[in-house]
Order: structure tokens, then C-alpha cells, then sequence
């Protein structure tokens, strides 16, 4: 009788359908968004006044907006800015916010105390209130919504990372690590951050998809993305307006922004049932039986 072979993390997370479903449906979106740094079909800062509300047609296959500007390369040049201003705040949230939680659960006493009131205070500013405290001062643009939109992703991993360690710090190998003379921070990086990895990631594909949405709350109610850039947020605002009269304004960004964060979201499931660590074991035993 012939051995199972445990099942590598690619090959699981690519036998859940949802993973594959959202992994590719992200990868077509994103290279779309890619694609318009170095073309779009019509120049987007162009406008053709004479061509406004073109239907769909073989030169335009969206139609053209108020503006007589190519619908499809708004959608390109907006995902583009969405995706921007999601990755830039979750890399935020990533780079202050784990090393943060790590040390909290790390150190505890004092310093835990400390980090963790901060995580609650800076929860109690979610992303809107940030951004509307950030743009009164600054003014409303994207780097700013970015900005907002990545202070309150800090507390989010630091939560996460807080937990996990915390359940892990606790476990021998770590005391042996200790014993063996390693100090408090190398434990923390070097043997629970490796190990809290996977929480991390799935709570990142989170965020993208909650970034892509704050990103599109922000910039329709004027604090985020300003012309004569646009993102998908902002072709919703400037085409609330000619509703009535062109409604697909409004529905080509609107159904974009759907699909975009419904396959995150897809990615993000198939990522948390491949990492996680009770199905590992169930198919380990399955093996090994």
C-alpha cells in the first residue's frame, strides 16, 4: 500500500474553489489596472465634449461619460488608483502594526498595557473620521486617504499579531529558545512571527478588500482621489448627477468595485481554510491513516 503524500500549501489552497476562483479573478483585475500605467485605448485627460454619452460602439466599448472621455479607460486608470491606495495602506498596517503586536505580547506588563489602550484609542478613529481629521488639515487627496486608511489598519494587525503570539509564546519550544540565550525580540521574529505568518496574510487579504471599498467611500464624498486623477470611487461621485440620464455612469465602476473585492474576499477564504492549522492536522492524519 502506497504512502499519501501531505498535500503542499499551493496545491491546498488551489483544490478550494474559492481560491481559485478569487485568485485569478484578482489577477485579471490587477494586470488590468497594470496595463493602463503604460496604455489605455483614449487618453483619459482628453475630453471630447461632441462625443458625450457614446454608446457602446467598436471604438468605444463601454461608451464614453459626461465628459466624452472613454469608459473603459476611467475603469482601468481608476482600479489602478484603488488598488494603489488599498496595498499602500495594508503595507502600513503590516510594517507598524505586527512589529507592534509582537512586542506587546512579547514584553507584556507595562508595555502591552500601553500598546494595547493605543490599539483602542486608534480603533475608536475608524477610517472616515481619520481621513475627514487628516483632509481638514491637509486637504483632500489620495495620498491622505491612504494615509488614514492605513492608521487604522495599524491596530488591526497589531491585533492580530498580539493574539497569535500570545498563543504561541507560551509553547516549549519557545522556552528553549529562551533557555538557549536568545533574547525577547529574536524570539519574537525569528520563531513567532514565522509561526503567526498565516493569520497575518489571511488578515491582509482582508484589509485589501475593506481598502478598495474605504478607498471608493472616501473619494465619493470628496476626501479622497482628486482630478484630474480618478479612481472607481470617484467615477461613482461624478456620475451621481446624469444618473437618470446615463445610468451606466454609476453601474460599470459600481459593478467593478463589486467584483473586485467579492474575488479578494474569494482569495482570502480559499487563503484562511489552506493555512488553517485544524484542517493541516485532519489532512495529516488522513495521511498518515
Amino acid at each position: 500500500m502506497s504512502e499519501k503524500k501531505p498535500i503542499g500549501l499551493i496545491e491546498k489552497a488551489f483544490s478550494h474553489l474559492s481560491f481559485r476562483i478569487g485568485f485569478f479573478g484578482t489577477i485579471i483585475f490587477f494586470m488590468i489596472a497594470l496595463i493602463s500605467i503604460f496604455w489605455t485605448p483614449f487618453d483619459i485627460a482628453k475630453l471630447d465634449i461632441s462625443n458625450r454619452f457614446a454608446p457602446i460602439s467598436f471604438s468605444h466599448i463601454l461608451g464614453t461619460d459626461f465628459y466624452g472621455r472613454d469608459m473603459l479607460s476611467l475603469l482601468m486608470s481608476g482600479a489602478l488608483t484603488s488598488f494603489i491606495v488599498a496595498i499602500i495602506a495594508v503595507l502600513i498596517g503590516l510594517v507598524i502594526g505586527v512589529p507592534l503586536g509582537l512586542i506587546a505580547a512579547s514584553y507584556g506588563g507595562w508595555l502591552d498595557a500601553i500598546l494595547s489602550r493605543t490599539n483602542d484609542f486608534l480603533f475608536a478613529f475608524p477610517a472616515i473620521i481619520s481621513a475627514i481629521i487628516i483632509t481638514t488639515i491637509f486637504g483632500p487627496s489620495a495620498i491622505n486617504a491612504m494615509i488614514a486608511i492605513g492608521i487604522f489598519n495599524i491596530p488591526v494587525f497589531a491585533r492580530v499579531a498580539r493574539g497569535g503570539a500570545l498563543s504561541i509564546k507560551m509553547l516549549d519550544y519557545i522556552d528553549a529558545a529562551r533557555l538557549s540565550g536568545m533574547g525577547t525580540l529574536e524570539i519574537a521574529f525569528r520563531h513567532i512571527f514565522p509561526n503567526i505568518a498565516s493569520l497575518i496574510i489571511v488578515q491582509a487579504s482582508v484589509q485589501l478588500s475593506l481598502g478598495i471599498l474605504a478607498e471608493a467611500g472616501l473619494s465619493y464624498i470628496g476626501l479622497g482621489t482628486q482630478p484630474p486623477q480618478t479612481s472607481l470611487g470617484l467615477m461613482l461621485q461624478e456620475a451621481q448627477s446624469f444618473f437618470l440620464i446615463y445610468p451606466m455612469l454609476a453601474i460599470l465602476p459600481g459593478l467593478t468595485i463589486m467584483f473586485i473585492v467579492i474575488c479578494i474576499n474569494l482569495l482570502g477564504d480559499g487563503l484562511r481554510d489552506a493555512l488553517d492549522p485544524k484542517l493541516a492536522r485532519e489532512e495529516t492524519l488522513d495521511a498518515a491513516g
